[in-house]
């Protein structure tokens, strides 16, 4: 990480939560432009992932169970 990276995360470290996860958001926002690329990528990991379930290579995970995993983890945090 660059040390004006560095300064911009200390710096966003001293806000209050809700404040930290508004920079978040408007950093996230900057990032969600259109890729046609990236699009084209993410559809063949999502046919690949899909082939591996129906091969029982991988084992599908209910959305419940996800987001109490991460539910968890915010709350250690």
């Amino acid at each position: 990480m660059t040390i004006t990276a560095e300064a911009l995360s200390a710096q966003a470290a001293q806000l209050p939560p809700a404040e930290r996860m508004e920079v978040v958001e408007r950093i996230l926002d900057s990032l969600d432009q259109p890729d046609a690329a990236l699009d084209t990528l993410w559809g063949h990991e999502a046919s690949d992932r899909l082939a591996a379930y129906r091969r029982g290579e991988i084992e599908a995970v209910a959305l419940s169970d996800v987001i109490a995993k991460y539910r968890t983890a915010a709350r250690r945090t």
